[in-house]
């Protein structure tokens, strides 16, 4: 098939774009430049084929790694948010299965500049790469599974995503996180071999580049994705993305919908992706992202605030009219007990949020937790044996787990990297996938990097199962599938509000 590099660039130069249309510079193509970053012992070399709009590079360097790199580099400066996308094909075996090649957006030309890359390594490791400040380590997020036919790495002002079509079915998200480069930076194609003795070759192709002019932050517009994890293999897919902003899926008991909320209204969508629906929830029409179903999927808890204070309403899973069960507020509900008799929520009463449990028929509220501080979160076990929440009374914020009683409370995580919410347990009892922030987040605020760990359900290291941008409204209620195999989320990003890319020959 005959390869094309599609050229968008709404703020490339007139003379730029007719050297490439014209044939200009054979060398360097639709690039402004190439060269060595790093100055690697063997000179690199960079063509473009002006019919097909194939690239190739060749290149030696020590390391694309570290505190410093040393790789080669075709490049444009440009301003504004950027889409690089391409497939990389390997010409020959490799001596070194750590070469890599990719896309990168970086700071300077200097070898140990901030960047962000999108690496396709010899042996089908895929990553991305980055840099969060000069001279500064490395660090990587790796894809779950070896192997892709396209790489897409994105820029929306600070905020840089990772996705890789592996197979030719389309684009999965694999990571998203935060790495501050100027809004003027260099773009384009690389490739290191790994062994500073030897060059390797690459060839790129149906490549795509993408400029935007960007919108300053406090004009930015939030895109939301709802997405599937994969608790197996760790691959996500995209159910729905929209630039609106939406918040906190629930999965049904039958495994088919999804819920979520967005402007203070309940929504379903299909698991597999569609149209979202308004689900009838009566006067309840301003809920806040704290909902779920019950055990037996009949009903849903809404915490919905007729006022200035969210109180907690149960109605028919299928919608209906909303009945009151918490008269104090502001109350928001987190689970429900297996037997569908008691909700469990968390509840500001004179000046102190606490973990509480109520009968779903409303009456005399009980109150579990008495900690200074923030104790939120509340969610049973199926076996209705515990209640694992969140509490900062040790100083950051950590999952804890009790009996229904209240009694019998212990601490679950652990350390100083991260401050831990929103404990879910798995179907069967076994697990439990939360919300991480870094240490240094207050509170669990919307728009930041997070990452979602899960660990066995009686203590033990967490595992990272999935590294984004997003935190409030991410995760807040039971998302878990019915069979314990995968889990629902949303992931954010602050888009410029422009018209949607568009897609042109060069």
């Amino acid at each position: 098939m005959q390869s094309q590099f599609t050229f968008t660039l709404i703020l490339l130069t007139a003379a730029l774009a007719a050297a490439w249309a014209g044939g200009g510079d054979s060398e360097a193509g639709p690039f402004e430049s190439h060269a060595d970053v790093g100055a690697p012992s063997i000179p690199g070399s960079f063509e473009c084929d002006s019919v097909s709009g194939a690239c190739r590079m060749t290149a030696s360097g020590e390391n694309l790694w570290g505190e410093r790199d040393a790789f080669h580099f075709a490049w444009n400066r440009v301003s504004g948010d950027l889409l690089l996308e391409c497939g990389v094909e390997w010409i020959g075996d490799g001596k070194n299965p750590h070469r890599k090649s990719g896309v990168m957006v970086r700071a300077s030309l200097d070898a140990d500049a901030a960047y962000a890359d999108a690496a396709v390594h010899g042996d089908g490791l895929v990553s991305l790469q980055f840099r969060r400040e000069k001279g500064g380590p490395t660090e990587e997020v790796r894809a779950p599974l070896a192997g892709g036919r396209r790489i897409r790495l994105e820029r929306d002002g600070d905020v840089f995503s990772f996705s890789l079509d592996r197979d030719g079915s389309g684009f999965r998200p694999v990571a998203a996180l935060s790495v501050r480069l100027p809004d003027t930076a260099y773009a384009g194609l690389f490739l290191c071999s790994h062994d500073d003795s030897v060059t390797e070759t690459a060839v790129f192709t149906d490549a795509r580049f993408d400029v935007t002019p960007a919108a300053p932050a406090d004009r930015r517009i939030v895109e939301s994705t709802l997405e599937i994890l994969d608790l197996r293999t760790r691959e996500r897919a995209v159910v729905l993305r929209e630039k609106r902003h939406f918040e906190a899926p629930n999965w049904s008991r039958d495994g088919k919908t999804l819920l979520f909320n967005s402007g203070g209204q309940i929504f379903t969508v299909p698991v597999r992706g569609g149209e979202p629906r308004l689900l009838d929830t009566g006067d309840a029409n301003r809920c806040n992202n704290d909902h779920g179903l019950s055990f037996d999927g009949k009903w849903l808890a809404v915490s919905h605030s007729p006022a200035d204070r969210s109180l907690i309403y149960v109605l028919p899973a299928s919608g209906g009219v909303p009945r009151l069960v918490t008269e104090s507020g502001p109350s928001y509900w987190h689970g429900w007990s297996p037997d569908g008799k008691e909700l469990a929520y968390c509840a500001e009463r004179k000046g102190e949020f606490d973990v509480y449990t109520i009968p779903v028929s409303g009456g005399v509220e009980k109150r579990l937790t008495n900690a200074p501080g923030l104790d939120d979160g509340p969610e049973y076990t199926p076996d209705g044996k515990w209640i694992y929440f969140n509490s900062v009374r040790t100083g950051l914020m950590k999952i804890w787990r009790m009996r229904p009683d209240g009694s019998d409370q212990q601490q679950m995580t652990f350390g100083d990297r991260h401050g831990d919410w929103f404990p879910h347990p798995s179907p069967d009892g076994r697990q439990i996938l939360f919300l991480s922030y870094d240490a240094s987040v207050q509170g669990h605020p919307a728009n930041r990097d997070v990452c979602l760990r899960l660990m066995p359900a009686g203590g033990g290291e967490p595992e990272v199962v999935a590294v984004l941008f997003g935190g409030q409204g991410t995760i807040n209620v039971p998302s878990w599938s019915p069979d314990g195999m995968r889990a629902a989320f949303v992931s954010y990003r602050l888009v410029s509000p422009v018209p949607e890319k568009t897609q042109a020959g060069p």
